[in-house]
């Protein structure tokens, strides 16, 4: 089964690349097998995740690199093997995870949570069981196995559909597994990519009220219309720990820093409640007194991305409840610029790179 098209794509070829020196160049793409599908990319979110990994932030990366995890498109060739339905000519995405081991004795794997299986294999600067690299959708043309591949629904476009594949569902799972929904008062700490997403999802699912925690008033005005309840200025109010204490149940963090004011967002958090670490750092989180949790009976997690049905679940949620999150075009060819620009913090509150030539 041949293919008329090749794999291209910004190609990060070493940590300078999250300067904007990103090569558009050609690639071979993972080994081809009957359960893969090959998709046409017409749009790609920007993640900072794409950031962290093009400068070798978390650990030394694979280059070269082709970065994008939010990516949807066409679906152009489909293996025989394929799951899910796919059809040749279908809308369809893929976020972070192209694989996991898949095994019926694969703890993780066998009860849904393949994005905890210890054999992830991410949707770039990743490498599969034969040894060949896995290349991301800053590309013309992206290759994934199916069972990571999905179908979008029609109510969403594809440019809002793109951020929601890692941004949205990095914050979702979360949420939907402690518990978000009527009755609960949950916190979102940061109003950026994931933070935005995090009081969408947090208001469709139903929470009582939402509160918009961030460190200045700046974006209080947008959280405020995205569909926060309250804001919180930590650093407006020396005292907005104790003035706040015990009101939430849940909160997710969408930051990460070694001077975050841990102990003091857990003062926020009511009997039993709970905080969601989901901001992935290059360094090291603060300590804090292991009375926070004890006086309280509260916990502290991490959450990493979602399942497939996770993210068939959050997109069936996005297209009932209308959740539109804020995004803004950038063409393809701009992608160092627009690389540049997510790390200066200028996006409100997604990018999305829209490859011209297949929108």
């Amino acid at each position: 089964m041949s293919t008329s098209y090749s794999f291209q794509g910004w190609l990060g070829l070493d940590p300078s690349s999250v300067k904007g020196n990103m090569k558009w160049q050609g690639y071979e793409p993972k080994t081809w097998e009957e359960t893969d599908v090959d998709i046409k990319v017409t749009h790609c979110g920007i993640c900072g995740s794409d950031l962290h990994t093009l400068r070798s932030g978390w650990a030394p990366t694979s280059y070269p690199c082709c970065v994008g995890h939010e990516v949807v498109g066409t679906a152009v060739k489909v293996g025989s093997k394929a799951e899910r339905g796919i059809k040749v000519g279908d809308r369809v995405g893929v976020g972070a995870q192209s694989s996991s081991c898949l095994k019926p004795d694969c703890e993780e794997c066998a009860s849904g949570m393949e994005n905890h299986c210890m054999h992830i294999v991410g949707t770039y600067n990743g490498k599969y069981g034969d040894g060949s690299k896995s290349y991301g959708g800053y590309s013309d043309y992206c290759r994934a196995p199916s069972h990571f591949v999905l179908k979008i629904p029609d109510a969403i476009p594809s440019e809002e559909a793109a951020p929601m594949l890692c941004g949205g569902i990095t914050v979702f799972a979360p949420l939907k597994k402690n518990g978000c929904g009527p009755g609960k008062r949950v916190g979102i700490i940061g109003v950026g990519g994931l933070g935005h997403f995090g009081i969408l999802y947090a208001k469709a699912l139903g929470a009582d009220s939402v509160t918009a925690i961030s460190r200045s008033a700046a974006k209080k005005e947008d959280a405020m219309k995205i569909g926060a309840d309250k804001y919180i200025a930590t650093n407006d109010d020396k005292d907005w720990a104790t003035h706040h204490a015990r009101s939430l149940d849940l909160i997710v963090s969408t930051v990460s820093s070694p001077n975050m004011p841990l102990e003091q967002y857990l003062m926020l958090l009511r009997t039993n409640g709970a905080f969601i670490q989901v901001g992935a750092p290059e360094d090291s989180l603060p300590g804090f007194n292991a009375f926070s949790l004890i006086a309280k009976g509260c916990k502290i997690g991490g959450s990493a991305i979602g399942a497939p049905h996770e993210i068939e679940e959050m997109l069936e949620l996005t297209a009932k409840k209308g959740v539109k999150p804020w995004i803004e075009k950038r063409p393809m060819k701009d992608a160092n610029k627009v690389v540049i620009d997510m790390n200066d913090g200028k996006a409100r509150y997604r990018y999305v790179l829209v490859n011209e030539a297949h929108a």
